[in-house]
């Protein structure tokens, strides 16, 4: 099986990579991972991953600079079922709209938009540091994995967030003066706004699910 993780200049490429190739090994899985920026590969590819950092736009504008590898991602992900995880901003980019700064278009897998965090309480943006989530929608990218106030944690560093337009789209959701999207999917495409490549435990269990998915 090979997992395709896009490179298109934003994304902690190497430790997304490490951690993927760690949660195989646990699982008891021959899995080749991939970091690559061919549209060849990604239609190919059993699996693939989207991660991302920075600004929404500017992701964006990192895909789009890339020839062939938009095309390539519709054909394997919404033509051939090819399961997907997009990170963090990789997730982000599943909605229609980003408003971060300026407006910019997603790639619309998911409705819904990304607007700025506005906690009550007076917690500080970005969001960053530990926390624990609570199940909106099961899915088996959730199975086995604690959740809930004495769950595993899972690091967040965000400023935005993902407000899908229904709730069945939020798998999962933290609480940071308010509740805030942690996890959404539909079909074979799941998003994770924590990156489950430095949230240890759940992190490797995360993606450990996502390997053995079978949508």
């Amino acid at each position: 099986m090979a997992t395709v993780i896009i490179d298109y200049g934003s994304g902690n490429l190497h430790s997304a990579r490490k951690a993927v190739e760690r949660a195989a090994f646990e699982a008891g899985l021959t899995e080749t991972v991939q970091v690559s920026s061919d549209p060849d590969a990604v239609r190919k590819a059993d699996r693939v991953i989207l991660p991302g950092v920075g600004a929404f736009a500017d992701c964006r504008r990192g895909l789009d600079s890339r020839p062939g590898l938009l095309d390539a991602m519709r054909e394997a992900v919404l033509e051939s079922g090819t399961p997907f995880l997009g990170i963090c901003v990789g997730m982000q980019l599943l909605a229609e709209r980003g408003y971060e700064y300026e407006v910019a278009d997603g790639l619309g897998w998911i409705d819904g938009s990304v607007v700025a965090l506005e906690p009550a309480e007076g917690l500080r943006v970005p969001h960053m540091g530990w926390n624990t989530l609570t199940v909106r929608t099961p899915h088996h990218i959730l199975d086995g994995i604690p959740t809930g106030p004495d769950g595993l944690h899972a690091y967040f560093v965000h400023s935005f967030q993902f407000k899908p337009r229904r709730p069945e789209l939020v798998i999962a959701e933290t609480d940071y003066g308010g509740p805030v999207t942690a996890i959404v999917g539909r079909d074979n495409i799941v998003g994770s706004q924590f990156h489950p490549e430095k949230s240890q435990k759940l992190g490797l269990a995360f993606l450990s699910n996502f390997l053995r998915w079978r949508p």
